[in-house]
């Protein structure tokens, strides 16, 4: 992966924002030794859209990384998303060999459990282990060395069209970089800022970036739900835009500088300068006129993700609550609306977990880079080389249980 064995990199290709992250992986853990980031121009809500624009990103990002970390950046974990990503639970059954339950049967139900039907431009992405059976004894978590004849593995598969990750792979592999693995935008995020007593209890993860919101939904260790719900930070941007008929490059600077999602916290005299189009003169405006533009639409996004949650099940068992991630998470007073909306407690998410530049990545907005480091880096034991995202049903496998036991 680069001139030491021991590196791993994460790529987290954002519809804003593209950043790679290197993090070096030692005895007592994973430091973080190099960051870049570009603007994003060649993505849209998560999907490749221009390839060459994206290359470009991409090679500036790695370029900047290169260059803190003093490594030669040779591959990545790289992470995806869009509206085209799809999931749903499955169930796998054998019959036990030898009538104690192995290595290979376990392996053997998870893969039967990939037989689900696609349609031709599809392809799994995840297998994810939520639990086992054994001779209609359930909730069982490593079912190897117990005595039974049937074994049934319960697990939520991750698809996603083939030629939008493709587009994802072929722009990483004009860099002459090599995709160790490719990564559900969310998953990666969730290493990163959830611990592992939040998933036991039932967490959901909400990572609102800006171009989408990515739901994860955990309970009892495992992966419950994953959905990705196509609005994002942009959105805000675009109606202040709108309303405030301002440029969308001074209506970012605006939501950035002056945002708020929650009036309570906002004086009724602040006012702020709005620069206006066509050469008019800039105009002043209440800051409150502000937040209530972007009151409404993270509103709607939060809303959004309550009804993906719902759809789990499990909206009423989240013990840990929800943890909010992703660059618009900063937005001011969004912990005390998600409160109000999801009526659970709720945190936001920074990564954890990693030592070396924590100054720089202790912010939501790279929550998806460093949990690619470190979705990577558990692999690592296994496969120094990174094996490709052809053998993820096995790693996603293996990673459970390194997870759980």
């Amino acid at each position: 992966m680069g001139k030491k064995a021991n590196i791993v990199v994460g790529l987290d290709l954002g519809t804003t924002k593209t950043c790679v992250i290197v993090g070096e992986v030692k005895e007592q853990g994973i430091d973080i030794v190099g960051v870049g980031t570009q603007p994003s121009e060649g993505i849209l809500k998560g999907v490749v859209v221009n390839i060459d624009s994206t290359v470009e990103a991409i090679r500036g990002a790695v370029e900047e990384a290169r260059k803190m970390s003093g490594c030669d950046i040779r591959s990545v974990c790289v992470g995806v998303g869009g509206n085209h990503i799809r999931s749903q639970d499955s169930l796998g059954i054998v019959a036990v060999k030898g009538r104690e339950v192995s290595e290979d049967d376990v392996q053997r139900a998870v893969e039967a459990s990939r037989a689900i039907p696609l349609s031709k431009d599809s392809e799994i992405l995840h297998t994810l282990p939520q639990s086992f059976v054994v001779d209609q004894q359930d909730g069982i978590r490593d079912p190897v060395g117990m005595a039974g004849v049937r074994l049934e593995a319960k697990v939520h598969i991750v698809t996603g069209v083939t030629t939008r990750i493709q587009n994802v792979v072929k722009s990483v592999n004009r860099v002459g970089l090599d995709v160790d693995e490719v990564v559900l935008g969310q998953l990666g995020a969730a290493e990163a800022v959830l611990g592992a007593d939040e998933k036991e209890l039932g967490v959901a993860l909400v990572d609102i970036g800006g171009g989408t919101t990515d739901v994860a939904v955990f309970a009892e260790g495992s992966v419950r739900r994953t959905v990705v719900i196509p609005v994002g930070g942009q959105y805000l941007t675009s109606d202040i835009s709108q309303i405030l008929r301002t440029p969308p490059a001074e209506a970012e600077r605006i939501k950035i500088h002056f945002g708020c999602v929650h009036m309570p916290l906002i004086p009724k005299d602040d006012v702020i300068e709005v620069p206006s189009v066509g050469g008019r003169e800039p105009r002043e405006v209440s800051r409150q006129i502000l937040v209530r533009i972007m009151e409404s639409r993270m509103e709607e996004i939060l809303g959004f993700a309550l009804q993906e949650i719902a759809k789990s099940g499990l909206e009423d068992s989240l013990t840990a609550g929800v943890v909010l991630t992703g660059g618009t998470a900063m937005t001011p007073g969004v912990c005390e609306m998600a409160e109000q909306i999801f009526n659970m407690p709720v945190r936001i998410g920074t990564p954890v977990g990693v030592g070396g530049l924590t100054d720089v990545v202790n912010d939501p907005s790279y929550a998806t880079g460093v949990g690619l480091v470190l979705y990577g880096a558990r692999n690592f034991a296994f496969n120094p080389r990174g094996g490709g995202f052809l053998s993820r049903a096995w790693t996603d496998l293996k990673n459970w249980f390194l997870e759980f036991f």
